[in-house]
């Protein structure tokens, strides 16, 4: 008896152990990774409104963070979100929205006026892309920082060094992809595709799907 229960035992371990490799390999439904929760924050928006975390709840967001004296490599990140834009028909958003969201961390500067400014001189649909700061540096530094991960100082001069950065999170408020510049500009298509899958997953990952889809959570994503 007890040797009989030992072989159960042994032949569910094995065919979990299977089961957990072919997800592995074989990947029947693709997923991004949950990085982590995205900070909460309150915002002044380019047109003088507030807004938070829980405003967007629902869509899609691509962070990004920066300020409006910045050359390069402001620019190239201007023209990463440009691009983006100009192809979301790539993929299949469905009923999602999407909204681009820089964070300006310069509000000495960068007023809403000012803002505004410099949307308007980048041609921003406002409808989809958001400028925005908060005169709190503590609270600015806890949400680009820590929140984010985002690195920046100021110099001496009053330029910034810091960490060019996007950060897409879905519409739990859940990080799921974060791009940092190297030597280049991040991949376009690789933010798009992250889009594109995690479209697909909220789609698709309903009812009995949704087990299949928090599976591979946890073998694509956690499992070592």
């Amino acid at each position: 008896m007890k040797r009989a229960l030992l072989i159960g035992f042994y032949s569910l371990i094995g065919v979990a152990v299977t089961a957990a490799l072919a997800f592995k390999i074989l990947q029947p439904v693709q997923v991004i990774p949950r990085i982590r929760l995205s900070p909460g924050f309150a915002l002044t928006t380019q047109d003088g409104e507030r807004l938070t975390n829980e405003d967007l709840r629902g869509q899609f967001v691509v962070f990004n963070f920066s300020y409006t004296t910045c050359e390069a490599p402001c620019g190239n990140m201007n023209d990463t979100i440009l691009e983006i834009q100009s192809r979301l028909d790539e993929v299949n958003l469905g009923d999602i929205d999407i909204t681009f969201v820089t964070i300006s961390f310069d509000p000495q500067t960068d007023t809403p006026e000012k803002l505004k400014a410099y949307a308007n001189s980048l041609g921003a649909d406002p409808d989809q892309w958001i400028f925005a700061t908060t005169k709190d540096q503590t609270l600015l530094k806890a949400i680009i920082g820590a929140g984010f991960e985002a690195y920046y100082n100021q110099n001496d001069d009053g330029s910034f060094t810091f960490d060019p950065k996007f950060v897409l999170v879905d519409g739990w408020g859940i990080i799921r992809g974060e791009y940092r510049y190297q030597t280049q500009v991040p991949d376009t298509d690789r933010i798009l595709r992250h889009i594109g899958v995690l479209a697909e997953e909220v789609q698709k990952s309903t009812g009995s799907a949704s087990l299949a889809y928090e599976a591979a959570h946890y073998f694509l994503c956690y499992s070592p």
